[in-house]
């Protein structure tokens, strides 16, 4: 399987990232399942989600919280 780095993030009010990969494929995630575990429940109903960046070919956030691309893939849905 191969692993592309996500380029863009843009996060959005109902706990989805919006992502662009490296190979340019557009990819929508839905963190909600995420943010009732460790280390992402700092995330839930915070402004902190809506800080989403992008560190090292992944969505970082601030307070040192990152998920893993190959996750953000596998768990994506493509945005026409």
């Amino acid at each position: 399987m191969d692993i592309f780095d996500i380029i863009s993030v843009e996060p959005q009010l109902d706990n989805t990232l919006l992502l662009v990969f490296e190979n340019h494929e557009k990819r929508l995630f839905d963190m909600t399942p995420f943010l009732d575990k460790k280390p992402f429940t700092k995330l839930k109903n915070s402004p902190l989600f809506m800080k989403a960046t992008i560190a090292y070919g992944t969505v970082v956030w601030p307070g040192n919280i990152d998920i893993a691309p190959e996750t953000l893939w596998m768990l994506s849905k493509n945005v026409l």
